[in-house]
This record gives C-alpha cells, sequence and structure tokens, in this order.
C-alpha cells in the first residue's frame, strides 16, 4: 500500500513542479522576444520574482523523493539519463544567474548576453525534461547488463513531440500568467500571444496522444481500468478552459492551465504504473514502484514527514500567491 501511496506521490511533485515553474521557464523563454522595451522585460521579470525560486523547490523535493522512496530508481535513472540531467541542471544554473544579475549590469551588451543566457537557460530545462519523460513513458532499452542508449538515441521522434509539447504548453502558461500579472499594453499582447500558443499547443496535445497509441504502453492500464479516464479527460477540461477563458478570465485560464499541465503528468504517471521507468526490452527488466523501493519502515516514516509537512508547505505556498498575485501597474515594473 505504501508503495502505491509514493508512486501517487512521485507523480504529483513531478506534476507541482511542472505546473509551479513551467510559466517561469515560459516567460523566460518569451524574455528576448517578447518584451518590446526595457520596461516591459522588467515588468517579466517583477511578475516572476517573488515566486520562480520557491518554485524552483518542488524539483529538489521530486527528486529526493524519488532518492528516499525508490533508490534503485533514482541510481539507474541518474546513470542511464546522465547527460540531459546535467544539460538540465546546467540550465536552471544559468538561467537563475542570468535572472539575477540582468538589471545589476549597466552595460548594454552584457545585458544581452544574459537575456539570451536566460532564453536558453529555460528552454534547455523544459525540452530535455520534456524528452526525458518522453522516452520514459515509451521505456528504456535496459536490460540485466544495463542501458543501452545515448543521447542520441533519447531525441527519437516520441521523445522530441514530448519534448516540444513541455516547451509550448509552458510558453502559453507562462503567458497566461504574465496577463494575470499585468495590465495595458503588455496585458493585452500576452492575451493575444496567449490565444496563438492555445491552438499551438492543442496541436502537439493530440499529436502527443496519437503517437502514444502507437510507440507506448500508456494506453494499457485505461483500457483495463476505464476509471482512470477521468485524468486525461480533466487533462482535456483544462485546456479547452484555459483557451475558454483567455478573454474573460486572467485567473481561470491560468489556473485551468495548471490543471492541464498537472493532469497531463498524471496522464503518463497514470499509464507508466506500477514502472518508474519500464524497460523496452522486456518488462522483467522495468523498474517499479515494489521492485525499487526503500523499505516499508524508510516509507513509513516519510509519510508521517508527509502528512506533518506537506500542509504546511502548500499553506505558505497559497499565503505567498495570495500576497503577490496584484497586477504590475503598466509603466512600473521594477525588474528583479
Amino acid at each position: 500500500m505504501l508503495n502505491i501511496l509514493w508512486f501517487i506521490i512521485w507523480g504529483l511533485l513531478w506534476a507541482m513542479y511542472f505546473a509551479l515553474d513551467g510559466f517561469d521557464l515560459g516567460i523566460g523563454m518569451l524574455f528576448p522576444f517578447f518584451g518590446k522595451t526595457d520596461q516591459d522585460k522588467k515588468t517579466m521579470l517583477e511578475s516572476v520574482g517573488p515566486v520562480w525560486d520557491a518554485n524552483e523547490v518542488w524539483l529538489i523535493t521530486a527528486g529526493g523523493a524519488t532518492f528516499a522512496a525508490f533508490p534503485t530508481t533514482y541510481a539507474y535513472m541518474f546513470s542511464f539519463l546522465y547527460l540531459p540531467l546535467m544539460l538540465i541542471l546546467y540550465g536552471l544554473i544559468i538561467r537563475a544567474v542570468c535572472l539575477e544579475f540582468r538589471y545589476k549590469v549597466n552595460n548594454p551588451s552584457l545585458a544581452s548576453l544574459l537575456e539570451n543566457g536566460l532564453f536558453l537557460g529555460s528552454l534547455l530545462p523544459a525540452l530535455l525534461l520534456g524528452v526525458a519523460f518522453g522516452n520514459i513513458f515509451q521505456g528504456l532499452p535496459i536490460d540485466q547488463t544495463g542501458y543501452h542508449g545515448n543521447l542520441i538515441t533519447l531525441l527519437n521522434p516520441f521523445g522530441l513531440i514530448t519534448g516540444i509539447l513541455f516547451v509550448v504548453a509552458f510558453l502559453l502558461h507562462g503567458s497566461l500568467w504574465l496577463s494575470f500579472r499585468t495590465e495595458g499594453d503588455i496585458n493585452l499582447r500576452a492575451k493575444a500571444l496567449a490565444r496563438k500558443l492555445w491552438f499551438i499547443t492543442l496541436f502537439f496535445a493530440v499529436l502527443f496522444l496519437v503517437s502514444a497509441y502507437f510507440v507506448t504502453n500508456l494506453y494499457a492500464n485505461y483500457f483495463s481500468m476505464p476509471f482512470l479516464l477521468i485524468v486525461p479527460i480533466l487533462c482535456v477540461i483544462g485546456l479547452l478552459g484555459a483557451g475558454f477563458f483567455i478573454n474573460s478570465s486572467e485567473i481561470m485560464a491560468f489556473l485551468s492551465s495548471a490543471i492541464c499541465i498537472i493532469f497531463l503528468t498524471f496522464t503518463g504517471v497514470g499509464g507508466l504504473y506500477p514502472n518508474l521507468i519500464p524497460s523496452s526490452i522486456n518488462n522483467a527488466f522495468s523498474l517499479s514502484a515494489f521492485n525499487s523501493s526503500s523499505s516499508q519502515y524508510t516509507l513509513t516514516v516519510m509519510t508521517v514527514v508527509v502528512i506533518i509537512f506537506v500542509p504546511i508547505v502548500l499553506a505558505y505556498k497559497f499565503w505567498t500567491y495570495k500576497t503577490f498575485s496584484y497586477k504590475i501597474k503598466e509603466g512600473e515594473g521594477e525588474g528583479y
């Protein structure tokens, strides 16, 4: 029972990270292209300034939970996917440095370099996390001797489709957050961009779902347990809601986008169950919630910790977002 619980928590932590840091990554990717003026760019950075670093904590928590609850999976994942995971780490470091120093330098050339670094440091994690999860969804070529692949083999069509889906979904999420936090011209341009990105996200979401039918086993659990279909249905409702509310309610459009990302993650996780890293060679070599978990004692202690501290963390996150939910007045963005 605890194995199943921690499999769900594992998926929830990744879903929370994608839903919360996704809009930060989206605004970072938009930064060099969307901001017409220096004031626009200050507004974009101020919109994520109070929350972006706290959002990254969910990534650390997801990695820590994988290490503690499923140490074998953690060890194999960081061995098999070492290069893409290191590129993701470097991207996040570059993003943090560029974000921190963009408005602390006066040299135009250095400022331009930092803007491009912010773009690259946001694009790399978004794309490679999608590629990594796309490959996990379709299974890695692993057997009793280890992993038989490299970075090039990870860049297969389905991996790239998933990576591009992550990129466009985060761009949509970021533009919706920007419209929620701003007013005036930048608000109108963010909404116009969101309307275009919504159609692109819809296209790649459909392409992902169709491709997944042919190259993964994600649908097997849904065919055998139809009640699980509520998960992808909620994902679709979230995406439709994001498109429906773009013009009428900025907060509902953003929350709908967050729901879409959360249940898109759970669509993959639900299809994987009970595997965390399935083998594309033979399912006997797959790493599951049962053959790669910690002891029941460890899982029990971790469950007690989660019951005590997760409500505190969620309450703090709610207070933070409520405090910084005000509109940034046109022309008064202060940067970060």
